[in-house]
């Protein structure tokens, strides 16, 4: 074979091989970056439902300062459902 001819085969080969890893880059990085998107809507729906809580929290609190006579009436609630509930044994009697 001609050295000219192998060189044309070289570059054209090259050439498609670089066309086509190129294709799958950018493939790639759309898919890269529609997950990037759907994890920033994520994170401000955190950032939103936060906010939320740290309100909710505030509100809870400032009635708590209101009605300190009542905060030993939550505290027992909370602490009812805390304990742990005892479980009774079984007994089982052999049989001889």
């Amino acid at each position: 074979m001609d050295d000219f001819l192998k060189m044309d085969i070289f570059f054209i080969v090259a050439t498609a091989a670089a066309v086509v890893l190129s294709v799958l880059l950018v493939l790639v990085l759309v898919r890269v970056l529609r997950v990037l998107k759907n994890i920033e809507e994520v994170t401000d729906i955190v950032v939103e439902e936060s906010e939320q809580i740290r309100d909710d929290i505030r509100e809870v609190r400032e009635r708590v300062k209101k009605e300190g006579h009542r905060f030993g009436q939550l505290i027992s609630l909370i602490g009812g459902f805390a304990k742990p509930k005892r479980r009774s044994k079984k007994t089982t009697t052999t049989k001889e």
